[in-house]
């Protein structure tokens, strides 16, 4: 046997040593190779480059070497010849067997184990120790991005049999540094305080053992200096410049100092605004869309929204890839800037085809009518929105997505393409639950949200609790007409115990059925209308006040009434749960129809407003107020029909139902007003903050009953503050709210801790 080349690797140098002993070239006329453990020959085969019938020679083995090598499989590669058989001798690099990290507290092991995948360390594969520096270098990169700069990472290599290694990784993760001190240094105009009032980054606060915001991070860092480059340039400096960052880091590794050098300049002001390019909409149309005025301070951010705003209009009038340009004309003598909006519009799109996919169950004709953008149409970017968010607001699909592909071979045409996620809307539903004021709760439901994928909802259900017994039917046709009036009815049966609310005792038995119409008056409005009769049966105890039993003695037991109901409710919530901007009111009137057993009306008024304040901070402003009275020979609301406040939904920190005036015997009697208002700061839980099933508040309830609108009194009114949080779970809707009254009378009753379980909210 004839040595051709030897090549190996001396002591983990980087270069390949050869030894080339002098040969003459032959032909292949076979190729076997010998040393191999794990790899398959094909594999060996597939990168060799070399075949049989081919001329061998000095240059083709140094190429033959060279891709082995390459593929990171071998530590040493020997090629030799026998007779004009090119043999390939291998030794194989070990197999990573298993990886172990311990130490590791701040961050779990499945994370680093991902991190490290990436760079091609993992088990199953091949073990190269020059990897070991970059696994290194990719912990420290992990850990110094949460700002532990003393970490210390060390690793050991374990022969195994078979030719495999085991890994471990033994990790020191040392104390966070935290941010000392963050300084600004050329600021003349704003001092420190302001400027970093906006800043992510921070020193230490009470909360920043769970936010993380004193531990120092390069895109945070980034993120900040743009959020003042931004209050600079919104504020008319538009000269503004940081001219340099220094970062530095105490010898212990514990605490960091940030220094920012700015340059503020002069403050410019807007001498002129213009609207330029191809204007395909009237001035007068785009103006109003301008957020600056001759004269005002110059600002980044109204310009941004100005921009914003003309795109918008345009997109809606079927412009969808307009360019709106902003060029500035600075003045640096006069300091002022003339504003040029540059429009172009690009060419009107019009939209080709709506399509619908993943609607497995729902009828496409349930889907298409919810579409305020219409085929054949110019494209409008807030018709194709407002689609989505109908669909969305259906309750039948988990997901709703959108695209707008442009039409192949076309520059002015799109296809509209809705993609959603069909949800199971046919519920067979047992239910256990508990809640302060109702006691144990069990509730059996059959309900069908979208009948036969025809989006109509059909449902029977049972509920039981300590308050309540109910049996109720229910149809709803959302689309009765092709104009969406929708058209319900309903039967039911109650029997209820008021006493087991902390009401008066006495119990009531309720047969009824009604139908009801909803008619859309625009995109956010609609009005009702409800029809209802009802047969009430009472009965008293010996327990009961006298004031029940002169209402009985004087009018009966027994009544049969129709109600008759209006009401008006806009909506423009951007969702139906856990919403974060948008508003809903809605006003009610009720009224029995002369004539009945029963004569009292009841008008009622409810607002919800919701603010973003930040992007995880919303501002909820509730309220709601609710009067009653009888007419004809009924002088005051029956007092089954009577408002309630206190509890979990109206003021917290007081028992359900027992605010407001009271029977003979002390006990909650209700009245005929009842004003209510909450003012809450909804944010998710420590930890989870990406959460879609739990929400937390901080809140401030206001609110009480009197027995009429003449007696209401506003130093009589109930205050309680706290905190609450709201939880979507498996077995249902979960509130609960630990409050503290601000100013309850002796007479209160009053309740630190509220909570239901398996309720609807």
């Amino acid at each position: 046997m004839n040595y051709l080349l030897r090549t190996c690797v001396l002591l983990g140098a980087t270069s390949i040593t050869q030894q080339v002993l002098a040969f003459t070239p032959f032909t292949v006329t076979d190729i076997r190779v010998e040393g191999l453990q794990r790899i398959a020959p094909g594999t060996v085969f597939s990168y060799l480059p070399v075949k049989t019938g081919e001329t061998f020679d000095e240059q083709r083995s140094v190429e033959a070497v060279r891709a082995l090598f390459k593929t990171g499989f071998f530590k040493d590669v020997r090629i030799e010849h026998d007779q004009g058989v090119l043999v390939v001798v291998v030794q194989e690099r070990p197999a990573i067997s298993s990886i172990e990290i311990t130490g590791n507290k701040d961050i779990e092991s499945e994370p680093l184990l991902d991190s490290l995948k990436d760079i091609g360390f993992a088990e199953g594969r091949v073990f190269d120790r020059s990897l070991l520096d970059k696994v290194e270098q990719e912990l420290q990169r992990q850990y110094f991005s949460r700002g532990k700069y003393g970490v210390k990472i060390v690793t050991t290599v374990n022969p195994l049999e078979r030719n495999r290694v085991g890994i471990n990784i033994d990790v020191s993760e040392g104390r966070a540094a935290r941010i000392k001190k963050i300084s600004i240094v050329g600021n003349k105009v704003f001092d420190d305080e302001v400027l970093l009032e906006g800043f992510q980054l921070s020193t230490p606060t009470l909360l920043s053992f769970y936010t993380g915001v004193d531990q120092y991070s390069k895109q945070k860092l980034s993120g900040d200096l743009e959020t003042l480059r931004s209050y600079y340039l919104d504020r008319g400096y538009i000269n503004f410049n940081i001219d340099s960052t220094q970062v530095s880091i105490t010898p212990d590794k514990k605490d960091i100092y940030i220094t920012i050098n700015i340059t503020e300049g002069e403050q410019f002001r807007v001498k002129e605004v213009r609207l330029a390019g191809d204007l395909v909409l009237e001035p007068q149309e785009l103006f109003p869309l301008v957020g600056l005025n001759p004269g005002d301070v110059f600002s980044r951010k109204y310009v941004t929204e100005t921009v914003t705003g003309i795109s918008e209009k345009l997109g809606d009038q079927g412009y969808a890839f307009a360019n709106v340009n902003t060029i500035p004309e600075v003045d640096q003598d006069k300091k002022e800037v003339v504003v040029t909006f540059f429009v172009d519009p690009g060419k009107r799109v019009y939209v080709h085809r709506i399509t619908m996919v993943g609607n497995t169950r729902t009828r496409d004709e349930v889907l298409r009518r919810e579409m305020r953008q219409m085929e054949g149409g110019w494209f409008s970017t807030s018709a194709v929105e407002r689609s989505k968010v109908r669909l969305d607001r259906l309750g039948y699909f988990e997901e709703v997505n959108v695209e707008t592909p442009t039409v192949p071979g076309t520059n002015d045409q799109i296809d509209v393409n809705y993609s959603v996620t069909e949800r199971p809307s046919g519920n067979l539903m047992v239910g256990l639950g508990y809640a302060q004021s109702s006691g144990l709760l069990f509730n059996a439901s059959v309900t069908q949200d979208n009948f036969l994928g025809s989006g109509k909802q059909v449902g029977f259900s049972f509920n039981n609790s300590d308050v309540n017994t109910i049996y109720s039917f229910n149809y709803l046709n959302p689309y009765h007409t092709i104009d969406g009036v929708s058209r319900g009815f309903g039967a039911f049966y109650r029997e209820t115990d008021a006493e087991e609310a902390n009401l008066s005792d006495y119990s009531a038995d309720t047969l009824g059925g009604n139908v009801n119409y909803g008619i859309p008056i625009n995109e956010f409005d609609r009005v009702r209308l409800n029809v209802e009769y009802e047969n009430l049966d009472l009965s008293t105890t010996s327990f009961t006040s006298q004031e029940i039993q002169d209402f009985i003695t004087e009018n009966g037991n027994q009544f049969d009434t129709i109600k008759l109901t209006g009401g008006w409710s806009h909506d423009s919530r951007n969702k139906t749960i856990f919403p974060d901007r948008g508003t809903r009111q809605s006003a009610t009137a009720e009224l029995t129809v002369p004539g009945m057993d029963l004569q009292f009306y009841k008008l009622g008024y409810e607002q919800q407003t919701y603010v973003p304040l930040t992007k995880s901070f919303t501002l909820l402003l509730n309220g709601e107020v609710g009067y009653g009275d009888g007419y004809g020979d009924f002088d005051n609301l029956p007092f089954f029909e009577n408002y309630y406040a206190g509890g979990v939904r109206s003021v917290r920190g007081f028992e359900d139902n027992t605010l407001g005036p009271r029977d003979s015997l002390g006990d909650p009697l209700g009245g005929g007003f009842r004003l209510v208002g909450n003012m809450e700061v909804l944010f998710p839980p420590p930890f989870f903050t990406k959460s879609n099933s739990f929400r937390m508040g901080a809140f401030v309830d206001v609110g009480n009953v009197y027995a009429s609108y003449d007696d209401f009194k506003a130093d009589e009114l109930r205050y309680s503050t706290g905190i609450g949080a709201t939880w979507l779970s498996p077995l249902g809707a979960l509130s609960f709210s630990l409050a503290m009254p601000l100013n309850d009378e002796p007479d209160d009753d009053t309740q630190v801790f509220q909570f239901t379980i398996g309720t609807n909210l």
